[in-house]
């Protein structure tokens, strides 16, 4: 296949202690979960580019949902389907992230991902994702899965009415997103796909040109960004490995575009943006362990001669000063959000990875009854 690649949303993290670990985690009520299938069997990098630089841009899109007037947690897992160097008896295809929150994993992974010709099963990748990942057991919840690509639905042993089929009895959504010209998506079978699952059809784009508006806001956003990491404390075996994950992303994020930079800090300085498995001040917030029963060689350098008092402390000094950080973050955003919007209007692309999915999360989350504060 030429071939393909979507976004979306998100996560994988091993806390400094065994019982924490989340791989497939089990997700709780008031969730969204969103599981991308994505076609990486040939050359389509504007595809890609599409799915690096707009995650962070979908999940601000959604941090702000609610059901029954509770935040929604968001889950995210990621396959790759269609590539030629997975064996042929793994059916071309590989999860490469659970469901899980760690959003710097997910950004990870998407950077990582390389085209390589191949065969692409729809059929046989949508039903592995019904198996295998671990799903809401509520059909309250919302459960969405986007498979995207550009040759036959149809391709290999798996029929793709049946995988729809056993989505649809799990309660689990699945829309398919066409590269190409939404003619050919219906003729090669990626609407039917969608429409035995209760999902949505589109086609993108995948080379059209991302349009980033700057705004006034945007350098002090980015800076406040990166101020965000100082109140970070790793801690455990991966706390260290994990904080060095987030300066990459941050890096890769610049990489792309400032205006990728700016998004990533605005999820950073909201509530899905979440890392107690490595970072003492969200474990405090979420209440997932007490500072008394961490073992001082799990401590950075700076806490480890410290009485309790003082790493209580500290870490209440550090939970404040990343308060204030997203205070201001957030204040600046909702400018920019405004600033932004009126030039959008002169600038409108309906026909890109991020435009169709947030618009169809939100249409598919209004009739499970979640709402948006904006």
């Amino acid at each position: 296949m030429k071939s393909l690649l979507v976004l979306f949303f998100f996560l994988f993290c091993i806390s400094a202690f065994a019982s924490h670990k989340v791989e497939n985690k089990s997700p709780k009520n008031n969730s969204i979960q969103l599981a991308i299938l994505l076609d990486t069997s040939g050359s389509m990098d504007g595809l890609i580019d599409q799915a690096k630089s707009q995650l962070w841009k979908i999940v601000n899109e959604l941090a702000t949902t609610k059901k029954n007037g509770k935040p929604v947690e968001l889950y995210v897992a990621l396959y790759e389907y269609g590539k030629q160097s997975i064996p042929a008896d793994e059916g071309y295809m590989r999860n490469i992230v659970p469901f899980t929150q760690d959003l710097d994993r997910i950004s990870d992974e998407l950077f990582k991902l390389q085209t390589n010709g191949g065969e692409e099963y729809c059929g046989k990748v949508i039903l592995n994702a019904v198996e295998n990942l671990q799903w809401n057991k509520s059909n309250d919840n919302l459960k969405i899965i986007f498979i995207a690509g550009n040759e036959p639905f149809t391709q290999g042993n798996i029929d793709y009415k049946e995988a729809c089929k056993d989505a649809v009895s799990k309660g689990i959504i699945v829309n398919t997103i066409f590269c190409g010209a939404y003619d050919d998506g219906i003729q090669t079978m990626w609407k039917d796909g969608a429409d035995l699952a209760d999902g949505k059809y589109m086609n993108i784009d995948h080379n059209a040109e991302l349009v980033h508006i700057d705004a006034p806001q945007d350098d002090e956003i980015i800076k406040l960004g990166q101020a965000l990491n100082k109140t970070y404390i790793a801690f455990g075996t991966t706390g260290r490995e994990k904080k060095e994950l987030q300066a990459e992303q941050d890096a890769n994020s610049m990489s792309l575009n400032p205006g990728v930079m700016v998004e990533r800090s605005v999820t950073k300085s909201g509530a899905q943006y979440r890392n107690s498995t490595w970072d003492l001040v969200d474990a405090k917030r979420e209440g997932t362990l007490k500072i008394e029963e961490i073992k001082t060689d799990d401590l950075p350098d700076e806490m480890k001669t410290m009485t309790i008092q003082e790493r209580k402390a500290y870490i209440d000094k550090m939970e404040k000063e990343r308060v204030h950080i997203q205070t201001k973050i957030n204040r600046l955003n909702d400018e920019r959000s405004k600033y932004v919007a009126q030039k959008m209007l002169e600038n409108k692309n309906e026909n890109t990875l991020d435009a169709v999915m947030i618009k169809t999360i939100r249409e598919q989350a209004k009739q499970k009854q979640y709402s948006f504060s904006k």
